[in-house]
């Protein structure tokens, strides 16, 4: 003969407290996703941005790469981004030809 307990169900608070563990787990799991989305997008800045030096230009880049002229310059935007946050963090001051000028 075995004796069976009946399972204490949880309180309000226990099932608040499990509810808002979940819901700090999505949220971790989401923040990670979004760093590497960003760390992806960066890299291939890099290599749409080589991929215009190596065929001479944005709109050579778009046909060799299937990829809209648009992209191409959003992504290489987001390089020019991160070099003026760059700069800014150095103290780098760039001419109109963005020539280092000042540090």
């Amino acid at each position: 003969m075995t004796v069976q307990s009946p399972e204490k169900t949880p309180s309000r608070k226990q099932r608040l407290q499990e509810k808002q563990r979940r819901q700090l787990a999505v949220v971790d799991t989401v923040d990670k996703a979004e760093v590497k989305v960003r760390k992806a997008e960066a890299e291939l800045a890099v290599a749409i941005s080589e991929a215009v030096q190596m065929f001479g230009g944005e709109e050579a880049a778009s046909e060799e790469l299937d990829m809209p002229v648009e992209a191409i310059r959003r992504f290489l935007g987001m390089l020019e981004d991160e070099s003026g946050d760059a700069d800014e963090s150095t103290g780098a001051v760039k001419d109109e030809d963005d020539d280092v000028v000042a540090v």
